[in-house]
Formats: C-alpha cells, sequence, structure tokens
C-alpha cells in the first residue's frame, strides 16, 4: 500500500483537513468508547445514509471486530473510510507495538489503519523509565508510517507539558493530537501550541456527553441560528479547525449531526462560545493509570497461563508484519 491522497475518495458531503503529510481528514466523524454503548446498525446507517467518513476507535473500546463487519456491510468502499484506532498503554514498547498493530488490522479486516494514536501518554506503574518506552513505542509507530502501513500517525490526551519532552524523541512529528473539547473544555493554550507545530487537533466528546445541551448560552445560540444545541456544539468545534467525533446510537442524531456543514455561526455567537470553558471534563483522567495498571496486570497472567501459546502467536503476528515491511 503507498501513502497518498490520490487514491482515497473524499465524499462530497463532508468537509476535509489536510493534515501536515497532505492526508485529507474528515472534519467530522463517529466516535467510539469504552463505556458508551456500540450499535452495529448505527455505524452502519452513519456510513451508508449520512455519508461518514471517519470512524474513530480503540483496542480498549472492544469493538474493533465490529466496526470491520460494519464497514463491509454498509457498502462503502475500505478507501473511502477513514479509520482511526489507538493503542493501549499496557502494549506499548517497540515490538508489543507492531504486533498490536497488526491485531487491530485483523480485527479491523484492513491491511492499512489511516490514523493509528498512542491513547494516553501514561505507561504501566511498573515502568521505570517513561520516556523510553513512549519514545520505542513512536519509533514502532514511525515503522508503520514510513512502510505505509499507516497513514498518519498521532497521539491522544497529550498536554503541552507531555508534547515537549516527547517531540525531542521524534522524527516524524505527530500529526494528530485528540484531547477532550468543547465549550466549557476549550484548551486554548495545547490547541495554539499543536498548531505552531503542524500538529492537528481533535476533540472528542465535543458535546460533553449530552451534559451541555441545555446550557443557556447555548440554547440561546440554537435559536439565533434555528438548529439543536447539538449542531451549535458541533460547529463551534468545525469552525475552530478543531476535527470533531460525536458518539450517537441515534439514528436521528446521526443524521442531525451530519447536517451542520449548512450551517454558519456569527463572529459574534463564536464569541459567546469561546468564553464559555470553565475547565470542565466528562472524562475523569484521575482513574486511567489504575486502568492502564489492572490490564497491564491481567495481560501479564494470561501471558504466563497460555506461554507456549503466546509465543507462538507472537512469533507468528511478528513473521506476518515482517513480510508485510519487507514488501512495502
Amino acid at each position: 500500500m503507498t501513502r497518498g491522497t490520490d487514491e482515497i475518495y473524499l465524499a462530497p458531503k463532508f468537509h476535509y483537513v489536510k493534515l501536515s503529510n497532505g492526508v485529507q481528514m474528515p472534519k467530522l466523524g463517529l466516535g467510539m468508547s469504552h463505556k458508551g454503548g456500540y450499535s452495529h446498525s448505527a455505524v452502519v446507517y452513519a456510513l451508508r445514509e449520512c455519508g461518514y467518513r471517519l470512524i474513530d476507535t480503540a483496542v480498549r473500546y472492544s469493538n474493533e471486530h465490529q466496526i470491520g463487519l460494519a464497514i463491509k456491510e454498509s457498502k462503502v468502499p475500505r478507501k473511502e473510510v477513514f479509520i482511526t484506532t489507538k493503542l493501549w498503554p499496557a502494549q506499548y514498547g517497540y515490538e508489543s507495538t507492531l504486533i498490536d498493530f497488526q491485531a487491530s488490522c485483523q480485527r479491523l479486516a484492513v491491511n492499512y489503519i489511516d490514523l493509528y494514536l498512542m491513547h494516553w501518554p501514561e505507561c504501566p506503574s511498573s515502568c521505570t523509565d517513561r520516556r523510553q518506552l513512549l519514545a520505542d513505542t513512536w519509533r514502532a509507530m514511525e515503522l508503520l508510517y514510513h512502510k505505509g502501513l499507516c497513514r498518519a500517525i498521532g497521539v491522544s490526551n497529550f498536554w503541552i507539558d507531555d508534547l515537549q519532552g516527547f517531540l525531542l524523541d521524534c522524527t516524524v512529528v505527530p500529526h494528530v493530537n485528540q484531547v477532550e473539547c468543547h465549550p466549557y473544555h476549550n484548551p486554548r493554550e495545547l490547541i495554539a501550541y499543536c498548531r505552531q507545530r503542524g500538529i492537528q487537533f481533535e476533540g472528542y466528546s465535543p458535546l460533553a456527553k449530552a451534559t451541555l445541551l441545555d446550557k443557556a448560552p447555548v440554547l440561546a445560540v440554537a435559536k439565533r441560528n434555528n438548529c439543536t444545541p447539538a449542531q451549535v456544539l458541533l460547529r463551534w468545534s468545525i469552525q475552530n479547525d478543531v476535527i470533531a467525533i460525536p458518539q450517537s446510537t441515534s439514528e436521528e442524531r446521526l443524521k442531525e449531526n451530519a447536517q451542520i456543514f449548512s450551517i454558519e455561526l456569527s463572529v459574534d455567537d463564536m464569541a459567546v462560545l469561546d468564553n464559555l470553558h470553565r475547565n470542565y471534563r466528562v472524562v475523569d483522567s484521575s482513574t486511567i493509570q489504575q486502568k492502564i495498571d489492572t490490564s497491564y496486570a491481567e495481560q501479564l497472567q494470561l501471558s504466563w497461563q497460555l506461554a507456549g501459546q503466546c509465543k507462538n502467536e507472537k512469533r507468528c503476528m511478528l513473521g506476518s508484519l515482517h513480510s508485510k515491511l519487507t514488501k512495502t
């Protein structure tokens, strides 16, 4: 597979942003989550009936296999769908990243991934050299990128302090940084920092899990623009050049969200929304370290129980990936 944009179809209904390497990424997509529920019919509907072309998932969400099936059922050609998935920190490390990437491709039933992200800057507590582990992980992702198995690579939940040291060990600057973003959590300094370095900012939970839909300022802007509060929040992201990946299992909401490109918020309305920042987050990052350590411990226990089988599977997956890397 050769990276580039010529062979990638761009759906006319949706707008795109050009990443620093020239890859075109949709500005609006469909997000998934670990606890947000999964609706197979909703994903198929979003792709086939609403024109969504960006699907965001992760190893942690345990739905890569279902996403692959939904894409196949939708009949939308693979080259039209921009697939993002994320590597969970329990799998960080050079060799383990290559193995887990191959596993994600198998679950998604694809031979390349459009955007591959490191899910969090945290590492297992047992790690004695965090910077080295992150650097080794990124080195593996750079290899996947250079070989054309990923069209773009990036990070998620990285703040300025995380990026400052991380960038010193990169030969490829991350193409994307995905962080929670909505008017009540508007990390302007981080967004500016990323833009200065050519890192596209992508916002998850742009609707703050529906907790902002009844806020008076949002309702007022919606009324002035004859649209819904959800459309206001998504349009705010788009007009701020932030990629938005709202979650929904409702066909009505999926259709509603897809109609934001016919809306244009005024300068005054954008100013109102821009000044709502309260550092309000719907994703609790304080529990992430525990989740990483728990999954890492479970992974170690499983590997001990199935030592021989895991060794053979690991050898097979590395062999398969080596074949891909030498052919591209």
